[in-house]
């Protein structure tokens, strides 16, 4: 909530600013200042290294422009790591995001449900994130911007031995990467 307030006094003082520069007088003066504020605009942009990091704010704004980007989570099938239809949508959404923010960093996480050996758990979470990370490198996204990981059964987010809990734990989580 706090971030949109601020994106909203933020948003509030561009109109006050613009307001300002082409308010009253000629047309001739309106001319000539509007190039004044965009080239102000411009060079209030600091010319640091870190132009491109991607602020937490940034983050927030993008999910309130594209709601698909609150969903982190790709679920998948018993003993399958291929990505569903009905997450296409939600990848194509972070994808768009990755690739409008070179910057900004993803890890897929591959998780199991509890049935099989320790081992062909960890390699079928793995098998998911990989999966995730090339549907989305196709999509464009720079492959330095994802990071794979598997946990296996390790981190179920449903205790319990029943379909509905396994469905749950089959899984690749979708989190960006802290600045």
């Amino acid at each position: 909530m706090m971030h949109l307030s601020k994106l909203f006094g933020v948003s509030l003082l561009c109109v006050a600013m613009i307001g300002c520069a082409s308010g009253g007088g000629s047309s001739d003066e309106a001319a000539t200042t509007e190039p004044a504020v965009e080239d102000a605009q411009t060079q209030a942009v600091p010319a640091s290294p870190d132009v491109n990091v991607v602020t937490e704010e940034q983050e927030q704004v993008a999910v309130v422009a594209n709601p698909l980007l609150d969903q982190t989570l790709v679920y998948f099938a018993y003993d399958r790591a291929e990505i569903r239809p009905e997450f296409k949508d939600v990848l194509n959404a972070h994808g768009e995001f990755l690739r409008a923010n070179p910057a900004a960093r993803m890890v897929l996480a591959g998780h199991c449900d509890e049935r099989g050996t320790v081992e062909y758990n960890l390699a079928l979470g793995e098998r998911r994130a990989e999966t995730v990370k090339r549907y989305l490198i196709v999509q464009g996204v720079n492959p330095r911007q994802l990071e794979t990981v598997s946990f296996g059964e390790e981190r179920p987010a449903m205790l319990g031995s029943s379909q509905s809990s396994w469905s749950k734990n089959r899984r690749t989580e979708i989190k960006y990467q802290a600045r």
